[in-house]
């Protein structure tokens, strides 16, 4: 079992930024590819960015790449993601996730973290 816990949402004025974090207890944090998604109301989840094992491989959704930025600290069994430039179209539930590897659908992770908000005025 892997316990993940997100923290660092909250409200930001568009164009400011955020910085997640997602730590991670139980199993082996760094046995596995760790992933961020969001789900706004009235949508599906969906894909925001995926860092492999080792933090040497990255994925990200096209619309956010050069925004977003994932990262992890294995010796911290933290993964974060900082946003930057943000719109109110971000505006969201994100939550991470642990999966075997880097992979972009969220049927693919095996652990959920509860969710953080976050609210981008406009």
């Amino acid at each position: 079992q892997v316990q993940l816990v997100e923290s660092g949402g909250g409200l930001v004025q568009a164009g400011g930024s955020l910085r997640l974090s997602c730590a991670a207890s139980g199993r082996a944090f760094s046995s596995y590819a760790m992933g961020w998604f969001r789900q706004a109301p009235g949508k599906e989840r969906e894909f925001v960015a995926s860092i492999s094992r080792g933090g040497g491989g990255t994925a990200y959704a096209d619309s956010l790449k050069g925004r977003f930025t994932i990262s992890r600290d294995n010796a911290k069994n933290t993964v974060y993601l900082q946003m930057n430039s943000l719109k109110p179209e971000d505006t969201a539930v994100y939550y991470c996730g642990a999966a075997k590897t880097v992979v972009v659908s969220y049927y693919e992770y095996d652990y959920w973290g509860q969710g953080t908000q976050v609210t981008v005025s406009s």
